[in-house]
């Protein structure tokens, strides 16, 4: 039998982080760090637009458009500790804006497209300014 310390330390520095971010990890750590939810199905166009925008940015996003209540999709998205959800609706593609919901508050934030995408890719950049190892989630 082989024995890796460095995978045996990896492991365990992997745990350390998990349980001290307590699963809520930071915008630039989180696997998946932002889901684009629908409220209605006659969004879904204009959010997927807005999830190839994010990605496109450089954001592990996904695309929520299921039929179901927001409410349902707020809590399931809260419970994966997703950082940000960004809520679509008939206003939101009517004035090119989206509505961001932050984890862990109630309050949404109604913003132009643009300032969200360059609002998120701020706060997804690393703390080694770049020049860390990437994380391939």
């Amino acid at each position: 039998m082989l024995h890796r310390a460095i995978l045996g330390s990896m492991e365990r520095f992997i745990g350390v982080l998990i349980e001290h971010y307590a699963g809520r990890f930071p915008l630039w750590l989180a696997p998946v760090q932002a889901v684009v939810a629908t409220i209605t199905n006659d969004a879904d166009a204009y959010a997927a637009e807005v999830a190839d925008a994010l990605k496109s940015a450089g954001l592990r996003v996904e695309l929520d458009t299921r039929n179901e209540k927001i409410n349902l999709k707020v809590r399931e998205h809260s419970l994966q500790k997703v950082p940000a959800l960004v809520v679509v609706g008939n206003r939101e593609a009517e004035t090119r804006s989206v509505a961001v919901r932050r984890l862990g508050s109630k309050d949404q934030e109604v913003l132009a497209l643009d300032a969200v995408i360059t609002k998120l890719c701020e706060e997804a950049r690393s703390p080694a300014g770049g020049r860390g190892v990437e994380i391939p989630f």
